[in-house]
């Protein structure tokens, strides 16, 4: 019996009966509601219903509209929350929605911790590490905000045996380049302190030459160093990989023959971050430009055909290596459970007016308007304006965050475990995420059924093996 089989034989019986509470709690959210129609609990439902529709909408037209409409958007999404607070509290409902909401809660919670604990989150198993003798690492002293210098970086990383190469950041380089000619040079590891764009890049010949590659998180948002469980306040402990480290391979993403390590955007991102203000004045920027990106008549739209299902008019497509956990987690703190599925995670958005964002609100990743699928491949073409470059249309791209402009249709793939990545075995690792109720998966559990289709499904599963480091 392998790791997974004893961790979840462990976990049965609480899997179960955390189920078992998430279902009580959900039917005492009903009931108190039910119980107490003569009380007000018809009108608490749908207040809440209505409250969080209108907010959508204001929302909607905040973002949409410019002017007198956008104004009042924003009073919508404001007051109506707050109404439905000052009616709970004035007609003497608050204690019924206050009761129902905990109930919620806790069907939530324990709903979630059920699923988890009846299916964990594969692990990759490292191995460990031979230590380098010849790493040659690249960074760039503006990125994140001046971290290199802030953490001491150069020094560090020298004292520990690395060849560190500066980016000037004052003349345009060729990060790649730099990165082939540490190997031609007898490079046993490729390293890199900067963006997640400069990472995918280097991280690309890396995997070329089959080399160990090093993340030291000292970029701004550090995304994949988060999803490899790095440490982003301190990234001078990235650096103790080059003494006691150890390796796992993760995949690499790949887009129209450019690499990428987190995400491929398209449609309204990637047009607001075509503009020279967007560094500068994000938020300022997205509400300037979003009125024409979403509402505009001849705006662009997007059409994809992944894994050979097509999707038609798509105002945002985003594209990443490997899914994340939740659609409702990509805002800043999403996490990927793992980054060796050898899948691309597929997220596209089609929300065209006040109604359809109402929709989004209330159901969420059932709505007409969201699709959330995974796929081995995606090909991306747009309708409306597109630059012509050399007779070739290309239509705005962003990769891991950098603007680009790329010839259509845009290919995305993912190259299964394709990078060697170090890792210091001290670290402070990834926090499980929570995984979406799915109340058919919780009843099943509830009464035992799920947990025996998992083992099937474990034994019927070919199992992943650790890679050594070559």
């Amino acid at each position: 019996m392998d790791t997974t089989r004893r961790a979840r034989s462990r976990s049965g019986p609480a899997a179960r009966w955390l189920a078992r509470c998430a279902v009580v709690a959900a039917i005492a959210a009903v009931a108190v509601l039910l119980l107490a129609l003569g009380g007000g609990g018809l009108l608490v439902a749908a207040a809440g219903v209505l409250g969080l529709v209108v907010c959508a909408a204001g929302l909607w037209w905040f973002v949409a509209r410019r002017g007198p409409v956008r104004l009042f958007g924003a009073f919508l999404a404001v007051a109506a929350p707050v109404g439905v607070l000052v009616f709970f509290a004035r007609s003497g409902l608050w204690l019924i929605a206050l009761l129902s909401s905990l109930c919620w809660a806790a069907a939530v919670t324990c709903g979630r911790a059920a699923l988890h604990r009846a299916r964990p989150p594969r692990s990759q198993r490292p191995t460990r590490a031979r230590r380098p003798k010849r790493a040659v690492l690249i960074m760039n002293p503006k990125s994140g905000g001046g971290k290199v210098g802030r953490f001491g970086l150069v020094e560090r990383a020298e004292r520990l045996g690395a060849r560190v190469i500066l980016l000037d950041p004052s003349a345009p380089v060729d990060v790649g380049e730099l990165a082939r000619e540490a190997v031609a040079d007898g490079a046993d590891l490729l390293g890199v302190a900067g963006g997640d764009g400069t990472q995918a890049l280097v991280a690309a010949v890396a995997a070329e030459h089959g080399l160990p590659f090093l993340v030291i998180s000292a970029g701004t948002r550090n995304h994949f160093a988060m999803d490899l469980g790095l440490d982003r306040a301190d990234p001078a402990r990235c650096l103790d990989a080059l003494t006691d480290g150890e390796e796992i391979r993760v995949d690499l993403g790949d887009v129209s023959g450019r690499p990428f390590v987190n995400t491929v955007s398209f449609g309204v991102y990637a047009d607001i971050v075509q503009s020279p203000e967007y560094r500068d004045d994000k938020t300022g920027t997205a509400l300037k430009l979003m009125p024409d990106l979403l509402a505009r008549e001849g705006a662009r739209r997007l059409d994809a055909r992944v894994d050979g299902i097509r999707l038609a008019d798509q105002q945002a497509l985003l594209i990443s290596n490997n899914p994340y956990a939740s659609p409702d987690e990509l805002g800043g703190g999403g996490r990927r459970p793992v980054l060796d599925g050898g899948e691309l995670g597929v997220i596209g958005i089609r929300v065209e007016n006040a109604a359809q964002a109402a929709e989004l609100a209330v159901r969420g990743s059932q709505a007409s308007g969201l699709t959330v699928t995974t796929a081995r491949w995606a090909e991306v073409t747009a309708g409306g304006p597109q630059r012509s470059v050399a007779g070739e249309a290309r239509i705005p791209v962003a990769v891991d965050g950098e603007a680009l402009w790329l010839r259509t249709p845009v290919a995305c793939s993912v190259r299964p475990g394709a990078l060697r990545v170090l890792l210091p075995r001290d670290r402070p690792g990834v926090p499980p995420p929570a995984p979406p109720v799915d109340w058919r998966r919780l009843l099943a559990l509830a009464g035992g059924s799920a947990e025996r289709t998992a083992s099937r499904e474990d034994r019927a599963r070919p199992q992943n093996r650790p890679c050594s480091p070559r």
